[in-house]
């Protein structure tokens, strides 16, 4: 079993439509979403970095920072998302699954436990990128949601008439 670093946060939604991340750790992130597909978000963030996180396909996050790094980040479920090789969950105080999550945790659920099937990809491909990217239209246009039960949803609040979703790609 892994056990990464946790570190939660709130997010606040401004007047303006973008999000206010506010992390345990003292760190923040103002965070706004761009494009049709709404499935990429812009931030920059307390230390003067910055990037975008893209959801590719139903889990996986991909966060480019503003020098060409990538890294990816796979949804958990329960409002959490793991980077890297298991070295960090960020864990959504937010929404109703984070708090759930985090209750159940501390009730010792082992279906909570983070395994290394949890793992978020090392490294991928643009052609595996672009196929997650297809995967996830075909799977909203046939009515799926993208998410899983106790995921927090994916899908929800990215559409064009909601402003934004307590679960925005951890």
């Amino acid at each position: 079993m892994i056990r990464p670093h946790e570190i939660g946060y709130f997010d606040e939604l401004l007047a303006d439509g973008s999000v206010h991340r506010r992390y345990e750790d003292g760190r923040q992130e103002w965070r706004r979403r761009e494009g049709s597909s709404r499935r990429l978000v812009h931030w920059h963030d307390s230390a003067n970095a910055s990037g975008t996180d893209e959801l590719l396909g139903k889990h996986i996050v991909k966060r480019t920072l503003a020098d060409g790094t990538v890294t990816y980040g796979k949804d958990i479920g329960y409002g959490r998302t793991l980077w890297g090789r298991g070295e960090t969950l960020m864990v959504n105080r937010t929404s109703f699954g984070g708090r759930a999550g985090a209750l159940l945790t501390g009730l010792g659920v082992a279906t909570l436990a983070i395994t290394a099937a949890h793992l978020p990809p090392l490294s991928m491909t643009p052609e595996e990128e672009e196929a997650l990217r297809q995967q996830s239209q075909s799977s909203s246009s046939g009515g799926d949601s993208g998410g899983d039960p106790g995921t927090g949803d994916w899908d929800a609040g990215w559409h064009d008439d909601e402003a934004w979703s307590d679960d925005d790609f951890g």
